[in-house]
């Protein structure tokens, strides 16, 4: 590599640049001459090489120590011909827009500079999916707590193989195509030096392993469809749009790999009786304007049974009384909220003979005390 060829310049930061100010310097230089940017643009391409290969040495605290003292580095031209570097992940990284240059820059300064980028780790087999399912409940059961059961298809692990996919133990064997790696490289000499790409083993996906002979109920996959019944506990106080989670009932993950989560989608169903207003629960009570205007004792609806409620004289309709703690159950707590009891005075539709003179006799009464001052009738 030729002194004449000034890295610092290349990036834009003086020798006593800082690895934060050469990343800085990186960063906004890869964004601007990056090929994705810069279609069809050849000197652009060529800008980002170098800028690329500027940051290889100067990120790699020996590479820059050896640059600095002899204007070269030890293995050769750009610092990483000699011993071939592995570009895989480097090179998807910025392959596309989608590329983040934090990420690739904590690589690039981390276990030894651009050659010490981590191989790619062999894939391993996935975790299940997760899968969701609705389920409607009533008030009652919303403020009781209940179990209810929601049939679930889903796929689960094959019996015959264990999930392996193989038809016997012996049918699965280390990958001929990367010997058991799951990565395949391929070596590339350009101008700049040998790069070396990894890409994931198209026989074995990744795995490493392949499978001689398929079992022959899931066709190799390890998978099969089925339908199961989960029972799922709902706690007290569950409200409309709550999901309640049952670890590992969800689908089969690959190779037997661990089971996905069952999320349920919990549904309240409207009370022909009661209004729900978070902890707190409405009801309207209709009593007579006898009990009304004298006063007694009435029973009113609780979701948990019925309770004696004491209606003083005078009670006017829309009045409001509160039993505490009957409402519903906080989720996952001690307390439940009240219950509001909202009084609609019952007048009579038909009356007797008797009741229309007692209702004459009542009303002379009442405007000798003054009661009906300021009403009128005929």
């Amino acid at each position: 590599m030729p002194k004449s060829k000034d890295y610092y310049k290349t990036l834009g930061v003086g020798k006593e640049a800082s690895k934060a100010d050469i990343k800085k310097a990186y960063k906004k230089l890869a964004k601007k001459y990056h090929p994705d940017l810069n279609p069809d643009d050849a000197e652009a391409a060529e800008k980002f090489k170098e800028i690329n290969e500027a940051a290889a040495v100067l990120g790699d605290d020996e590479k820059r120590r050896q640059y600095d003292q002899f204007g070269t580095t030890a293995e050769g031209f750009g610092g990483f011909g000699a011993r071939g570097f592995d570009f895989s992940d480097f090179m998807q990284d910025i392959g596309g827009f989608g590329f983040d240059f934090d990420s690739i820059f904590d690589r690039f300064f981390g276990g030894g500079g651009f050659g010490g980028f981590s191989r790619r780790r062999r894939a391993g087999p996935r975790r299940g999916a997760d899968i969701e399912a609705d389920i409607e409940i009533t008030l009652e059961d919303a403020a009781k707590g209940v179990k209810k059961e929601v049939i679930v298809p889903r796929l689960e692990r094959c019996d015959k193989c264990n999930g392996s996919g193989a038809e016997s133990s012996s049918d699965i064997v280390t990958c001929p195509e990367c010997n058991g790696s799951g990565a395949s490289k391929r070596t590339q000499r350009t101008p700049f030096g040998v790069f070396m790409t990894t890409t994931t083993c198209g026989k074995c996906k990744g795995t490493g392993k392949f499978i001689k002979r398929e079992c022959a109920v899931c066709d190799g996959t390890g998978l099969v469809k089925k339908t199961r019944k989960v029972e799922i506990p709902i706690p007290k106080g569950i409200e409309t749009g709550t999901s309640v989670r049952k670890r590992g009932e969800g689908e089969a993950g690959e190779s037997g790999a661990p089971y996905g989560d069952l999320y349920v989608n919990v549904y309240v169903k409207e009370h022909d009786v009661f209004e729900r207003e978070g902890d707190n629960l409405h009801v309207n009570v209709s009593i007579p304007f006898t009990v009304a205007a004298l006063g007694g004792k009435i029973e009113v609806p609780t979701l948990f049974g019925r309770e004696s409620l004491t209606i003083p004289a005078g009670t006017q309709t829309n009045t409001v009384f509160e039993l505490d703690g009957k409402g519903m159950p906080h989720l996952n707590s001690d307390y439940s909220g009240t219950e509001k009891v909202e009084i609609v005075v019952k007048v009579p539709k038909r009356l007797s003979k008797k009741q229309k003179e007692l209702l004459k006799e009542f009303e002379k009464e009442s405007k000798k005390k003054g009661f009906l001052k300021g009403v009128f009738s005929k």
